[in-house]
């Protein structure tokens, strides 16, 4: 689980899981696009998402397809904030959500 922590820690490695959770099975080039990251970053950043087990790939020809695994990141909200109440955990963030989106709160 370390290694899904540390994993999760840099800001452009949740970027890729993100894109990867909106439209998952891309290649390496489909990943970079629109990334402010060159190749090699990108690719330094999947080989570690990938040894963490957050991503798999899949080789068809050439091409490399990445797929990202939840199970990981399901585990972490099983061992940690399953411990806690879900309900108030979910009331908590409702209401953070509310206060954020209403402009005539104060700051």
């Amino acid at each position: 689980m370390d290694d899904v922590f540390k994993a999760l820690a840099d800001k452009s490695r949740r970027l890729l899981l993100d894109q990867l959770h909106a439209r998952n099975g891309q290649t390496l080039g489909e990943l970079c696009d629109g990334l402010a990251m060159t190749r090699q970053a990108v690719m330094k950043h999947l080989g570690i998402l990938e040894a963490a087990n957050l991503i798999a790939t899949v080789k068809r020809g050439r091409e490399k397809f990445h797929y990202l695994n939840p199970v990981p990141i399901h585990e972490i909200g099983v061992r940690w904030i399953g411990k806690f109440e879900t309900q108030r955990l979910d009331t908590l963030a409702e209401l953070k959500r509310k206060l954020e989106s209403n402009p005539e709160t104060p700051q």
